[in-house]
């Protein structure tokens, strides 16, 4: 099974992302407190850690893929997913706040908290609790920064994404061409000169 992933990011939605690797697309899951980290944009270069799941059906099966931007995250999952009444999916949807945060709360048995993580009730907030409670001090040490809050964009970057969305881009990549654009050539003052240098940025990669 993979431990790690490096590729070409190609495609990227609100929970996933989709990385080339050899000619092969691989998705994979993020917890949305990864998600945040993740900067790549659609045509640069991605490095994951990797937590393997093998879903079966019947006789058949099929690898799901949960990443990470480093192993701690990666062993954070795995000690929830030790939880009994925690699966991969629903370890993922809650790790929806920073590692230390949720392993603090765990450590000091705060359980108002870890019900407002998503999909977290009474009783799995309970769970976390007994199984980890003065077991994730490793978590607590490391320092994360805040996410950082995007720069709102120009009315004129409004236009060209509206424009974008037209010709079937999606949101996420739409975005983050615009503020890549931006971000190169903060001159550009006007909607139509900014699909035209995205334009030729993509033409260029291709």
């Amino acid at each position: 099974m993979f431990a790690r992933i490096a590729g070409t990011l190609i495609e990227r939605g609100s929970e996933t992302v989709v990385v080339d690797v050899g000619g092969l697309g691989y998705e994979v899951t993020l917890p949305p407190c990864v998600a945040e980290k993740i900067v790549a944009s659609p045509g640069e270069p991605v490095a994951l850690e990797v937590y393997s799941v093998l879903n079966m059906d019947g006789n058949a099966g099929r690898f799901s893929y949960y990443g990470f931007t480093n192993a701690v995250e990666r062993a954070f999952f795995e000690a929830l997913l030790s939880v009994a009444s925690i699966g991969p999916r629903s370890a993922a949807r809650a790790f929806s706040q920073p590692m230390s945060r949720i392993a603090s709360a765990i450590d000091r048995g705060d359980h108002a908290f870890l019900k407002t993580l998503p999909g977290i009730g009474q009783q799995k907030a309970r769970d976390i609790v007994a199984k980890l409670q003065g077991k994730v001090a490793r978590f607590l040490l490391i320092r994360e920064a805040e996410p950082q809050a995007a720069a709102p964009m120009p009315d004129f970057a409004d236009e060209a994404l509206a424009v974008l969305l037209q010709l079937e881009y999606k949101r996420p990549e739409a975005e983050a061409m615009i503020r890549k654009t931006l971000e190169s050539m903060p001159e550009i003052r006007d909607a139509e000169t900014l699909l035209a240098e995205i334009y030729r940025a993509k033409a260029k990669a291709s």
